[in-house]
C-alpha cells in the first residue's frame, strides 16, 4: 500500500461505513431510515432445496463461484483456463484463480460486490488478491462449517421473503416443507413457463409431455395445453405463488385463439416441420395472452424480462450448458409489440399488475414511459390501506423493474432511478432484486439502498429537493422495502 503525500490526502477509505454516501443528508437518510430495514427479494434464482434443507456449504468455491456467470465472464476475460472456472477441479485452485482475477476487476461492480460479500457476513475487510487468498479462503471455510448455513445467511441479511424461479412442472415440495415448518422466512414460488412456449424439436415436446404428466391431462391440442397450464397455476397458487415471470428476447405478436393456431400447435406436437417461425411467434403470443388472463383472475403479478441474446457461444454452450455467461444485450425493437400485448389485456379489463425489465439501456425511456400508459384500476385492488407509520400505500399496477443483469451496477442503477424520476413516480418504485443464484448476493440490496440515498441526499444539498427529511426518509424506506410489500400484497 502506497501512502499519498500530505499534499494529496486520501479523502475516503474504501468500503467504509459511508461507502457511496457522499453527503451528510445521504448518510442521514441511509442510517436513520433504510440501513436496518428487512429485505424482500421478489425475484431470484436461489435453490429452494438448499433453503428448505438449510444447506451447509463445503467451501467458498461452492457457495460463491459455482453458477456465478458474472464471475465466470471476468475470469475468462482475465485469461483463466475454463477448467478452473467451470471444470470439476480442486475448489482451492478455482478460488485462487478468482482471487487472482479480483484486482483486475476494479471499476467493474464485481470488485465492490466481492468485498461487500466478504465484509458481510464474514467480517473480512482485507482486499482479496493472490497474496490474501489462502487466508481468506480458510477463514470463510471455517465460518461456513461452524456458522453460515443457507438460512443463517438469510437471517443475517434480514431477508423476510424470497421468490424463487420455478418451472410449471416443479412439485414445489421444498416451498411446502419450509411453509410447514412455520419459520419467519417466507419462500414463495414464481411461475416461469418459458420452456413451454412453442418450439420445433423434441426438447419442447418432452416438456409438454412432462406438463401432461403432472397435470393429469392428455395434451392433444392448444385448448388442452392451456387447461394443463391452468391446473398448474392453480397448484402454484395453493402453494403461495403470487407472481409469474417470463424471459423473452422480445414480446411475441399478440394473437387471438384460432383454428389455424390450433392446427399449428397440433403439428408441432406431431413433430412436423411445416410450422413457420411466424406461426410459432403467434402461438407464443396467444398462449402468453391466455396466461395473462389467468394471472389476472388469480390476482398475480406478471413480470417480463426482455432483451437478452442468450447462449451466443455455441462451443461453450455445447461443452458446459446454458446460463454460463455467454449472453449479450440484444437490440430487438420492443415498443410496438409490448404496447399491443398490454393494450389487448387492458381493453378486456384483464391486465394484472405488471413489472417490466429491459436489458438494453437504449430501452430505458421506452419502458419508463410504457408503464405510464396502463396505470389505472382495471386490476382489482385487494388492499388500499395506507400504512401511516411508513407513508406507504397501494402502488400503481405497472412497474418498471430494477436495473437488470448487465445494468445492475452503480451507473445502471443511477440511470434507471433518474429516468424513472423524470418520467414516472420514483416514490412508488418497488426497489431492488438480486436476480441471483447465490445466498451471498444480498449485499446488493445494501448497494442499491446506498445509491438511492446518495441520489436523494445529493439533490437536497444542491437545493433541488426540500430538506423535508421526514418525508424523504419515508420515501426512501418505501422504495427500499414497503412499496414492494404493498404491491404484491402477500398477506391476501
Amino acid at each position: 500500500m502506497i501512502d499519498l503525500p500530505p499534499s494529496h490526502p486520501a479523502t475516503r477509505d474504501f468500503l467504509d461505513e459511508n461507502f457511496i454516501l457522499e453527503t451528510e443528508t445521504a448518510r442521514y437518510l441511509y442510517t436513520e431510515f433504510v440501513r436496518d430495514l428487512p429485505i424482500i427479494d421478489y425475484h431470484n434464482h436461489l435453490s429452494p432445496a438448499e433453503v428448505a434443507l438449510d444447506k451447509r456449504y463445503d467451501n467458498m468455491t461452492e457457495i460463491w463461484l459455482q453458477g456465478d456467470h458474472y464471475k465466470w465472464r471476468a475470469m475468462r476475460a482475465n485469461g483463466v483456463p475454463e477448467a478452473l472456472i467451470t471444470g470439476s477441479t480442486d475448489p482451492w485452485r478455482s478460488f485462487n484463480a478468482w482471487a487472482h482475477t479480483v484486482p483486475y476487476t476494479m471499476r467493474n461492480p464485481l470488485y465492490h460486490w466481492t468485498h461487500m460479500e466478504l465484509k458481510k457476513p464474514f467480517g473480512i475487510g482485507d482486499l482479496l488478491n493472490e497474496a490474501s487468498a489462502r487466508s481468506i479462503y480458510d477463514q470463510c471455510n471455517e465460518q461456513l462449517q461452524s456458522r453460515w448455513t443457507a438460512r443463517a445467511l438469510l437471517t443475517e441479511h434480514k431477508v423476510q421473503v424470497i421468490c424463487t424461479t420455478d418451472e410449471p412442472a416443479d412439485d414445489l415440495r421444498y416451498h411446502q416443507q419450509l411453509a410447514d415448518e412455520g419459520t419467519d422466512l417466507t419462500m414463495l414460488p414464481t411461475f416461469r413457463p418459458d420452456a413451454l412456449f412453442p418450439a420445433s424439436g423434441q426438447a419442447w415436446r418432452d416438456r409438454v409431455a412432462e406438463l401432461a404428466s403432472v397435470s393429469g391431462l392428455a395434451i392433444t391440442s392448444l385448448d388442452t395445453f392451456l387447461e394443463a397450464m391452468q391446473r398448474r397455476i392453480d397448484f402454484f397458487h395453493e402453494t403461495g405463488c403470487r407472481a409469474a415471470d417470463h424471459g423473452l428476447a422480445q414480446m411475441p405478436l399478440a394473437a387471438a385463439r384460432s383454428s389455424q393456431l390450433d392446427t399449428a400447435f397440433r403439428q408441432l406436437l406431431a413433430g412436423q416441420t411445416t410450422v413457420t417461425p411466424d406461426q410459432i411467434d403467434q402461438l407464443t403470443g396467444c398462449i402468453l395472452l391466455e396466461l395473462g388472463r389467468m394471472y389476472h383472475q388469480r390476482g398475480w403479478v406478471q413480470q417480463f424480462h426482455l432483451g437478452a441474446l442468450r447462449q451466443v457461444n455455441t462451443r461453450l454452450t455445447k461443452q458446459i450448458g446454458i446460463n454460463i455467461g455467454v449472453d449479450s444485450i440484444n437490440d430487438l425493437p420492443q415498443t410496438a409489440r409490448l404496447a399491443r400485448f398490454l393494450d389487448t389485456l387492458d381493453q378486456s379489463g384483464q391486465l394484472t399488475k405488471t413489472v417490466l425489465y429491459n436489458l438494453n439501456p437504449a430501452d430505458n425511456e421506452t419502458f419508463a414511459t410504457m408503464i405510464g400508459n396502463f396505470q389505472g384500476e382495471s386490476t382489482p385492488v385487494v388492499s388500499t390501506t395506507v400504512v401511516s407509520t411508513t407513508g406507504a400505500s397501494t402502488t400503481g399496477r405497472m412497474q418498471w423493474g430494477s436495473a437488470w443483469w448487465f445494468l445492475d451496477q452503480k451507473d445502471g442503477m443511477e440511470t434507471q432511478l433518474n429516468v424513472l424520476s423524470n418520467m414516472g413516480l420514483l416514490s412508488r418504485f418497488i426497489g431492488m432484486v438480486t436476480d441471483s443464484r447465490s445466498l451471498l448476493s444480498f449485499s446488493r440490496h445494501d448497494y442499491f439502498r446506498r445509491i438511492l440515498c446518495n441520489i436523494i441526499g445529493t439533490d437536497v444539498e444542491k437545493g433541488l429537493l426540500p430538506r423535508d427529511l421526514t418525508w424523504l426518509g419515508q420515501m426512501t424506506a418505501n422504495i427500499a422495502y414497503h412499496n414492494v410489500s404493498t404491491f404484491f400484497d402477500w398477506k391476501h
